[in-house]
């Protein structure tokens, strides 16, 4: 009885704190990225910090938007790309930016796949309709991410053993990641 609600315990508590914790750690983070200065009243205000950063971030997605500041982010791309070493940390983070909240979203199109014919099938995402340079049979490329990991595989298989699974993708991302518990 009194290791059945020490477990039942452990389940409610261990979200919520692990949850707060990394939210307070972000938040003070955030906070702490306002120069501290004497006389002015900035350090004093919890959580001006953050709201800085959150507008500094909207204020700087607006000014891409424009037709005058487009010029910079192409400077800046391009910058990055031509730098050996950042490109790859730069072109990576980035497509998984868009990947999430771009545009273009990729994580769109859930699927079932049949890895070996007969056997279990793996839930991911298309991500690529068409690899060009793979010659031979037709191939898409699925992504299966990881369950309680923040990481995943990207395998190439044929479009027949590819299933669309008619449902919310952030539904399935979440099922996926939650190991299939949530």
């Amino acid at each position: 009885m009194i290791l059945r609600s020490f477990f039942r315990g452990l389940l409610v508590t261990v979200p919520v704190a692990v949850t707060t914790y990394v939210l307070y750690v972000v938040f003070i983070w955030l906070d702490g990225l306002i120069p501290e200065k004497e006389g002015i009243f900035v350090k004093t205000v919890p959580g001006l910090g953050v709201a800085v950063v959150l507008v500094l971030i909207t204020f700087v997605g607006f000014l891409t938007s424009t037709f005058l500041t487009r010029w910079m982010v192409t400077l800046t791309d391009s910058f990055f790309e031509r730098v050996p070493g950042a490109k790859i940390i730069y072109s990576a983070i980035k497509d998984v930016m868009e990947a999430f909240v771009g545009e273009k979203k990729k994580f769109d199109r859930p699927v079932a796949v049949q890895i070996v014919e007969g056997g279990p099938e793996a839930i991911g995402f298309i991500t690529r309709d068409e690899i060009d340079w793979i010659e031979g049979a037709e191939r898409v490329a699925v992504y299966f991410p990881q369950s309680y990991n923040f990481a995943g595989q990207v395998l190439l298989f044929p479009r027949d053993r590819v299933r669309a699974i008619a449902a919310d993708s952030a539904d399935v991302m979440k099922f996926v990641v939650s190991g299939g518990v949530s």
